[in-house]
């Protein structure tokens, strides 16, 4: 349960702002004046404080220079009420720290839509974003809540890709990007000689072909289809109102490129240096930690020359090895399909 804390020195908007707020399943905080509201902020480190500007002892001003001045309340999300709308109150207001105004008369849902939206933006700040398609999911979901990935992807355009049909091609320019409603998709890079190399599997609610949009470049892969699949289309422009309507997004949208590259580098990394049995097993893992859902009996359904493009070795080589492996009862092989018996095994192979 959130907690705010609520600086209101007028006991009727007072009382009727905890009510509503507690009714919403908020654990509420009220303080009359702006000096005692600074000591129950130091106090409780609540989650965001709603304060008025004009009241007695210490103003809002005061208050949020106060908060402002010390760590442990200093980045907690703050929203000014105010009877005042004039463009220099509310400039002085963010000037000093301040999320976000409220202006007097107000009804419930705005006051609740502005407490939710600034404790979202609040999460994303705190929350560690992971690399990849999770990353983006992620931050998708924490800017525009639990359904915001159903929401962003809804009402789009489905495109369906046979088993094997290109989505798009690299170095072509990109208009879209992509979320995958049913299927699976690879990403992979050619080199001059037509080897291919798979950097990337996308599964069921991961958005794709969004780097190349960020980066204002043509793709760099090419997106094919593993299976029947089907993919919503959502223009450049919806995209790049995602990214750049909100700073925060933007730094947080960033550092889920940067965690990307880190996670390319270590795979590149590994290629270069692994052991062939340690390439094999580790390929096997990211196909199961990718598409088994926590399926303790999930069976891997793919060919042998797609496993030896994610390898970055010979298909003769990979057969080779899963011989061993089956050998070793680390996997089954049934007819064609790879059955993972030991996972814990493959993870923790010694190179």
């Amino acid at each position: 349960m959130k907690t705010i804390l609520l600086i209101e020195d007028n006991e009727d908007i007072r009382e009727n702002m905890q009510e509503i707020l507690e009714l919403s399943n908020y654990k509420v905080i009220t303080s009359a004046d702006g000096k005692d509201g600074v000591e129950q902020a130091i106090q409780h480190k609540p989650d965001l404080i709603v304060c008025d500007i004009m009241m007695p002892v210490l103003d809002g001003y005061g208050v949020i220079h106060m908060l402002q001045k010390n760590e442990d309340t200093q980045n907690i999300p703050f929203i000014f009420l105010t009877a005042k709308a004039e463009r220099t109150e509310i400039r002085r207001g963010m000037e000093l720290g301040a999320d976000d105004y409220i202006t007097k008369p107000f009804n419930g849902t705005e006051l609740l839509n502005a407490i939710e939206s600034r404790l979202r933006k609040s999460e994303l700040i705190r929350k560690e974003i992971a690399a990849g398609m999770a990353g983006l999911n992620d931050l998708v979901v924490t800017v525009g809540g639990k359904d915001a990935l159903k929401t962003f992807a809804d009402n789009r355009t489905t495109s369906k890709f046979r088993k094997k049909q290109i989505i798009y091609s690299e170095g072509n320019h990109p208009h879209r990007m992509y979320y995958i409603e049913k299927g699976k998709v690879k990403a992979y890079k050619t080199n001059d000689d037509g080897k291919e190399l798979v950097i990337d599997l996308y599964n069921e609610g991961d958005f794709f072909g969004y780097v190349a949009m960020f980066e204002g470049s043509t793709y760099k892969e090419t997106a094919e289809a593993l299976e029947e699949t089907e993919v919503a289309v959502i223009p450049r422009e919806d995209f790049e109102q995602l990214i750049n309507n909100n700073r925060d997004v933007m730094q947080k949208f960033i550092q889920v490129l940067a965690n990307n590259v880190t996670e390319r580098e270590n795979k590149l990394l590994g290629l270069a240096y692994n052991s062939l049995r340690k390439k094999v097993a580790d390929a096997l893992m990211t196909i199961y930690n990718k598409y088994s859902n926590g399926n303790t009996a999930f069976t891997i359904d793919i060919s042998r020359e797609n496993l030896a493009n994610i390898t970055g070795t010979a298909k003769e080589s990979v057969i080779r090895t899963l011989s061993d492996f089956k050998d070793e009862k680390l996997i089954d092989i049934q007819h064609g399909d790879i059955v993972i018996l030991n996972s814990r095994k493959l993870e923790n192979l010694i190179n």
